[in-house]
């Protein structure tokens, strides 16, 4: 019985994470229109912006983010965000039963 909760617990984290990545990705500002005006993702682009001489590198987490915001979650990184998700759930039922 133990080994179902923890498969249920680690579907629903996974499931979750996928449903609200993008979700979380509008809240913080990186929306599909660009990023958002006082925002925390404007805060986090003028950072990398001055740390980088006026421009925010190609490959950085601020350009990953706002390309995910703009486009949508790929699949890969799609796959990935659920299965931290379904780890985290997991984990969660392991402490669970140990407790």
């Amino acid at each position: 019985m133990e080994f179902l909760s923890t498969l249920a617990l680690g579907a629903a984290g996974a499931a979750g994470s996928v449903i609200l990545a993008p979700v979380a990705l509008g809240a913080i500002g990186f929306t599909s229109a660009g990023i958002a005006a006082g925002s925390y993702a404007a805060s986090m682009m003028s950072a990398a912006a001055i740390a980088n001489g006026g421009g925010v590198a190609a490959g950085s987490a601020v350009a990953i983010l706002q390309a995910a915001g703009m486009a949508g979650i790929p699949a890969a990184a799609s796959a990935a965000v659920g299965a931290a998700g379904a780890a985290a759930g997991g984990a969660a039922a392991l402490v669970a039963a140990i407790v």
